[in-house]
């Protein structure tokens, strides 16, 4: 039975990244059709996006998918630093001035990302007492 499971929940993690791969290469048509300066990637995320806004395709859908190609993810930065190593010149004389822009950069990040994840609940939070407020009004009456 924990064999089935398991089969079950790869088989549904290959059609999420399948879906995934289908916005990609969406974007990459139209990418290609239209000649446009934006990468076809990018293209196929903002397609993604508004679908995700427009409940046109539930989070569900792609959310087991995404987190499987998310837990790879530093996987991919191995690489660049492995080509960052081979250059010891370049960290010679400005070492201290890259690391000190690399953590500025970071805290930047952060803090941005941080500040925009609360607006967002904000709104969320608004937007729940807006909906409360107007079914605690429709029963009223």
């Amino acid at each position: 039975m924990k064999e089935q499971y398991l089969i079950l929940k790869a088989v549904k993690i290959i059609l999420q990244v399948a879906v995934l791969y289908a916005f990609f290469a969406v974007g990459e048509a139209v990418h290609l059709l239209f000649g446009l300066p934006v990468p076809g990637s990018i293209i196929g995320l903002l397609f993604m996006l508004i679908c995700l806004i427009f409940n046109i395709i539930p989070v569900k859908i792609i959310e087991n998918g995404a987190n499987f190609l998310l837990s790879f993810l530093p996987l991919l930065f191995i690489p660049a630093m492995a080509g960052v190593i081979n250059y010891p010149a370049l960290f010679s004389g400005n070492g201290a001035i890259l690391l000190l822009v690399v953590v500025m950069s970071t805290i930047v990040t952060m803090a941005a990302a941080g500040m925009a994840s609360q607006l967002l609940e904000q709104r969320v939070n608004k937007r729940k007492e807006k909906k409360k407020c107007r079914n605690s009004l429709s029963r009223s009456l």
